[in-house]
């Protein structure tokens, strides 16, 4: 099985209330190709990096089975760069910087080596982009996973509603969720917006786990309570490469399979949050992540006996 993930590959500047870093490795195709490749190989990037992206980058994802032919660069600008300032709760934050660079001006090809992949994961980026590969693909994947968020809802909601039609999968959080539908139930909104075209809906919630719908069913995945929380950026995008990970690796898309795939992300978000950026993914082992999962496991597993 194959996985193509589509996103930014970029450079953060990053502040929380434990520390700061001036400039380190982000983007949302950086995040999740990190987790996706602990389960499956090949992952087929597609983004575009400027003249500043470090060739050392390239080469340890390359070392961890990622493929870059779909990596276009740019030798005249730099890469795409976002700074941000947590507040004390990590889950709201100040954008400081925003700027485009090289993304600006990307066109998103498909390699004819990535033809005939069997799962796609668009992640977070402008849904005209999202499209644009979805229509390159001659053989449609098995699963196509679409990541947004409320800014495209602000600024390009008609594109969103033709993605949604496309896609079987849909990641958003809870507000995100709302704003689209302007239901405050997340029941009522997830129904909605399947409606609009998805057949699974995942809603993330943070700290609080995440919640996985689909027709009439609904499954619950728990946060881990972690002692330490340093850097929630990339957490989402980890996620979805975990998820992806997971079903790439199994080729199973049945909702009960969707269901592990959900804790096996969650897992790989509570490692991405440890350290400034993709720092803890980067030096993870197969021993961590099976411990990770186990306690994900050991933390909703109980025996019941009702008189």
């Amino acid at each position: 099985m194959s996985l193509i993930v589509v996103g930014t590959m970029a450079y953060d500047a990053l502040e929380t209330p434990f520390g700061k870093v001036d400039k380190i490795v982000g983007g949302s195709a950086t995040y999740a190709a990190y987790a996706a490749a602990n389960f499956v190989q090949p992952v087929q990037q597609i983004s575009i990096v400027g003249n500043d992206f470090e060739e050392a980058i390239l080469d340890d994802l390359h070392s961890r089975g990622v493929q870059t032919e779909g990596v276009e660069k740019v030798a005249d600008k730099p890469s795409f760069f976002w700074s941000g300032r947590y507040h004390l709760d990590m889950n709201s934050r100040d954008t400081l910087v925003t700027d485009l660079n090289v993304l600006a001006d990307f066109n998103p090809q498909v390699p004819e080596s990535y033809q005939g992949s069997e799962f796609l994961l668009l992640g977070n980026l402008m849904p005209k982009l999202q499209k644009q590969v979805i229509d390159q693909l001659t053989t449609r994947p098995k699963l196509i996973v679409l990541d947004t968020m409320n800014f495209w809802m602000d600024s390009a909601l008609d594109d969103l509603m033709v993605n949604l039609k496309l896609v079987d999968v849909l990641l958003v959080n809870d507000s995100e969720a709302r704003q689209l539908t302007n239901e405050f139930s997340l029941v009522k909104a997830a129904r909605k917006i399947m409606d609009m075209g998805p057949k699974y809906l995942i809603i993330k919630k943070g700290e609080h786990g995440a919640l996985l719908f689909h027709e009439d069913s609904v499954f619950f995945a728990p946060a881990l309570p972690l002692e330490d929380v340093f850097d929630p950026t990339g957490a989402g995008d980890t996620f979805a490469g975990g998820f992806m990970g997971w079903l790439a690796k199994t080729g199973d898309i049945s909702f009960q399979n969707m269901k592990t795939a959900i804790i096996v992300g969650s897992a790989m978000a509570s490692f991405c949050v440890e350290k400034f950026g993709p720092q803890r993914m980067q030096e993870l082992t197969k021993a961590e992540i099976e411990a990770r999962i186990q306690q994900f496991v050991n933390l909703v597993q109980f025996d019941i006996e009702l008189v």
